[in-house]
């Protein structure tokens, strides 16, 4: 009885998720990034938040905003990007992608600017029809440094309109 009650309620999660990626649905996911256990070699330890926004232009396709600021001992990054988002068959399942310019203010030399393509992969866990937890392991491939590059896995929120 509890693996038919398991089943049912599993389904029925992925049956509402679709109707969370339509084309014309809003979403905003913000997300703790000082809890995405990454590795970089210009930061040893870090705390961060981001925020993205977007739309669906189809079905479970949507399109991207992100602002974000990382605090670190070495250095601190403050990020703005576009990207996409791709959600496999209507079961939460994610692949995103973007391009970001980030801030790099290194506490002891200075400035600098790069630019990073992101690639992204989670699942969105829905805790109602509206809100969900999005965690996602992701890579930023710094186009001028690759002590710049990062790894991480983040959790995020994800509130559908």
């Amino acid at each position: 009885m509890r693996k038919l009650t398991l089943i049912l309620g599993l389904l029925l999660a992925t049956v509402t998720a679709h109707a969370q990626f339509e084309q014309n649905k809003w979403f905003v996911n913000p997300s703790l990034t000082g809890l995405n256990f990454s590795y970089s070699k210009a930061a040893k330890s870090n705390f961060g938040i981001q925020a993205q926004g977007g739309a669906f232009i189809i079905d479970n396709a949507a399109l991207l905003l992100t602002l974000g600021a990382d605090w670190s001992s070495p250095v601190d990054i403050y990020t703005v990007g576009v990207g996409g988002r791709y959600y496999f068959d209507q079961n939460g399942i994610f692949l995103g992608t973007g391009f970001k310019f980030n801030r790099y203010s290194f506490k002891d030399s200075g400035n600098t600017n790069d630019f990073a393509w992101n690639l992204e992969a989670g699942y969105a866990f829905f805790l109602s029809r509206t809100v969900t937890v999005e965690p996602s392991v992701y890579y930023d491939l710094s186009f001028k440094d690759s002590d710049l590059s990062q790894f991480g896995f983040k959790v995020g929120f994800g509130f559908y309109f």
